[in-house]
């Protein structure tokens, strides 16, 4: 009842310009199911121009789903703790950041797992991103008591190049602009920070006007930086890069953790696993952004895909029973139903 409650609210909440009354946006094309234990999960990703989904399912590892044929191809070896994977085929690699804190590497078109080195020894890495100005990548951890630890290693080899430490207890992934410059959220904080990204030297710093920072891209069509915000008033906010001017705010729904811009069809999208929905938003430009409406979806559907090629996308959950809070009122975390995980697709219409 909260969940529909919340989801109807927020389509009342839509201005200027929604989708027009009965017009779908998306449609759920198939929901495929995968054999799995009661595992938690976090990020995907799909190959470039490709049909392989590289699934982080932690404890059962790196699966890998072929979006067409809709079946399991792989789980990579002595892969149990994925939480990130990134995938760069013009190196043949893949990295995936793991919870015990270390690096897997691994072939790309092989999946002949080459490495898996130890980098944080204090907890889990959260994911991994490449900055094509300087060839590199950044592992990041995951939340922390008071900072935050990015390790650098170099894309095509793996070689560990150096690590940094911010005074944020959580850090998600960086927005790199391609031209020497990263975009960093410290989540808790409200904030977002601008990067030398070859010597990760603070440049600027921006107050966020919403609470938890999640994600962030940058769109290098229009030069703008693209944000989505948790909380209870959770927001999708684009800012000028040059000056942090902020150009919009629209609402979104609750529990954001993924974020996809469709250039083909003028279109931003952010996965909400809390009230199971998928905003959508029209960019009309630059400075133009406007609400279409909010695709109901699953619950705990919070990471995604964008399929370029055919605009469909793809999110991940799994059918769970949330236990009643102890005597000092805290929740444990949620119990997934094993054999219930599966993989979403919604193609627009």
């Amino acid at each position: 009842m909260h969940l529909r409650l919340g989801f109807a609210l927020l389509l009342l909440g839509a201005t200027a310009l929604p989708a027009a009354a009965g017009e779908a946006l998306y449609r759920l094309e198939s929901a495929t199911l995968l054999p799995g234990t009661d595992t938690d999960w976090d990020y995907i990703k799909l190959e470039p121009h490709g049909s392989r989904l590289f699934i982080a399912r932690r404890k059962d590892g790196l699966t890998v789903f072929d979006v067409e044929s809709k079946r399991v191809l792989a789980t990579l070896e002595n892969s149990a703790g994925a939480n990130g994977p990134l995938l760069l085929p013009q190196f043949d690699r893949g990295y995936v950041a793991m919870t015990d804190g270390s690096l897997l590497s691994f072939e790309l078109k092989s999946l002949k797992v080459l490495d898996r080195i130890k980098l944080a020894d204090d907890g889990g890495l959260n994911g991994v991103v490449f900055d094509p100005a300087t060839q590199r990548i950044h592992a990041v951890v995951g939340s922390r008591p008071a900072e935050s630890a990015w390790f650098t290693l170099d894309a095509a080899t793996g070689k560990p190049l150096g690590k940094k430490v911010f005074p944020f207890r959580k850090m998600d992934d960086p927005a790199p602009d391609g031209k020497g410059e990263l975009y960093a959220p410290a989540r808790y904080d409200n904030l977002l920070l601008k990067l030398d990204s070859r010597t990760l030297a603070e440049q600027q710093r921006w107050p966020i006007d919403c609470v938890q920072v999640v994600a962030v891209e940058y769109q290098a069509r229009h030069d703008r930086l693209l944000i989505g915000c948790r909380g209870d008033s959770p927001r999708f906010i684009a800012l000028d890069p040059a000056t942090g001017r902020q150009l919009a705010s629209i609402p979104i729904g609750k529990g954001i953790d993924g974020m996809a811009v469709d250039e083909k069809r003028g279109l931003i999208l952010t996965s909400n696993g809390s009230d199971a929905s998928l905003t959508v938003i029209r960019q009309d430009g630059p400075d133009s952004y406007r609400l279409l409406g909010n695709v109901q979806t699953r619950p705990q559907a919070r990471t995604m895909q964008l399929d370029e090629r055919t605009g469909r996308v793809y999110l991940v959950t799994a059918d769970a029973t949330f236990s009643a809070p102890d005597a000092e009122g805290k929740a444990p975390p949620p119990y997934f139903h094993p054999g219930s995980f599966v993989v979403l697709s919604y193609e627009p219409q």
